[in-house]
């Protein structure tokens, strides 16, 4: 069982293993297999950038600043944003910010496809608006589908509600980063 949440001893920060508690993940084979991962040159790239993005942005610059300034490392031009229909208006307003910035983007609702909930067995009392005669369900699934479609380098989730997120993560073929919940 590991226990970093309540770990007082921070092994992991000071690279003083030998004080690191006996269930710490640093003495776990798993870390050196992870680190054997960043030999892959889209990890390694990945990592390094992330690296570069937090040294020269941390609590410095916003959120979409730092998402922008990794995408450019990276050398990544089509953005993806798949978003929360309660997000439409920020997702304007992203638009034009990753626009005037030199980004392609692409951008999917959730709601995409009007898929009514009852294929997933939700009865109309169980909707958020029963009186509705049709609700249409999330499909994190075809929008990770659709920026799949479109090639996308890179997607942003705005938004997305707790699982969604999961869905539209399993299905995304680029690297996924959130912007907002």
């Amino acid at each position: 069982m590991y226990t970093c949440g309540i770990c007082n001893v921070n092994a992991c920060k000071t690279g003083d293993i030998e004080k690191a508690p006996k269930n710490c993940p640093c003495r776990d084979e798993i870390i050196k297999e992870s680190k054997a991962e960043y030999e892959k040159s889209e990890n390694y790239m990945l990592a390094r950038n992330s690296a570069l993005v937090e040294a020269e942005g941390y609590c410095k610059k916003t959120r979409i600043e730092e998402i922008m300034d990794f995408a450019k490392k990276c050398n990544y031009e089509r953005i993806g944003v798949a978003f929360c229909t309660g997000f439409k208006k920020e997702t304007k307003i992203l638009y034009e910010i990753l626009k005037k910035n030199g980004f392609q983007v692409e951008s999917v609702i959730c709601k995409s496809g009007s898929i009514p909930k009852s294929i997933i067995g939700i009865e109309r009392e169980e909707q958020v608006r029963p009186h509705c005669e049709h609700e249409a369900m999330c499909n994190p699934i075809g929008q990770a589908k659709l920026l799949n479609q479109a090639n996308t380098d890179l997607n942003l989730m705005l938004g997305l509600c707790v699982g969604h997120d999961s869905l539209f993560i399993k299905y995304s073929e680029a690297p996924v980063t959130v912007l907002a919940v």
